[in-house]
């Protein structure tokens, strides 16, 4: 059986095929359909911030993130009101944040615990970059169900009809 990887950054001209195949719809935060320019000049400029899923060389997945902050989504984006608050109500801690903007799998690879072999993954991968917490904005069930599993703490933001995650990485502050 052919063992999931797990890949920091990719050549664009392959993800790009993946990415307007995979079947993302629209939905807030997520461009769906295909990579817009915005996107995927962002990602060419980080290409940390996307993480790669392979099965016997194909992408079968993708995860993209990036640091971020209470006050802003992402550099000179300023977070609106509810979702400042709902953070800061979550959050055990003030400052600076991995956000996990979107976890993808394609759907037939679906149901085989891929998805948290990822969070397992990419937690430790935040924490060994000297990353103290996550946040990650879901509505999927599986999402949903994974975060839920693993602890993360949750909240509900209600202008977007989408669940809040967060995990302290780090021990508890005393």
């Amino acid at each position: 059986m052919a063992k999931l990887k797990f890949e920091i950054g990719c050549d664009m001209q392959e993800f790009k095929p993946y990415y307007d195949k995979c079947g993302i719809v629209e939905q807030p935060g997520i461009a769906g359909g295909e990579l817009t320019p915005d996107w995927e000049q962002l990602l060419i400029e980080n290409p940390q911030w996307l993480i790669i899923w392979r099965l016997d060389g194909k992408i079968v997945g993708h995860a993209v993130w990036h640091e971020s902050s209470t006050e802003e989504h992402r550099k000179g984006d300023r977070r609106d009101e509810e979702d400042r608050l709902v953070l800061e109500r979550l959050l055990d801690r003030k400052g600076d944040v991995v956000e996990l903007h979107e976890v993808w799998l394609t759907e037939e690879y679906r149901g085989r615990g891929y998805g948290k072999l990822f969070f397992e993954f990419f937690e430790g991968f935040m924490r060994e970059r000297g990353f103290d917490s996550v946040i990650y904005y879901a509505f999927h069930p599986a999402a949903l169900a994974i975060c839920r599993q693993r602890k993360y703490k949750e909240a509900y933001f209600e202008k977007e009809k989408w669940y809040v995650f967060y995990m302290n990485l780090v021990e508890p502050i005393s």
